[in-house]
């Protein structure tokens, strides 16, 4: 099981990440995603599952049109953990 983070770890690996910030009442991040239109959201969207499937790590996000609206939490661990860093980090990444 993946720990939570917590203190200075929790953070800075907060600082390290662009535009996620920590959802209300939630141990959670989130990120809306814009792209130019359906196609290249959905495309990211297919590039993001593939990258989430291998860390067998899967995120909660909602797509109308080329808006792509991420939450990450690990619920095994009941909370933000490396894990939602890594997905979030890789996430970006791929969005360029």
């Amino acid at each position: 099981m993946t720990n939570k983070l917590a203190g200075n770890e929790r953070q800075d690996a907060l600082a390290t990440l662009d535009g996620w910030t920590e959802v209300d009442n939630r141990d959670a991040i989130s990120k809306s995603f814009r792209f130019e239109n359906f196609s290249d959201a959905f495309g990211w969207m297919t590039r993001a599952a593939l990258a989430a499937e291998k860390m067998d790590h899967h995120p909660e996000w909602f797509n109308v049109y080329a808006t792509v609206d991420v939450t990450l939490s690990t619920h095994d661990a009941g909370g933000l953990t490396m894990k939602d860093i890594s997905l979030a980090r890789q996430m970006d990444q791929l969005a360029g």
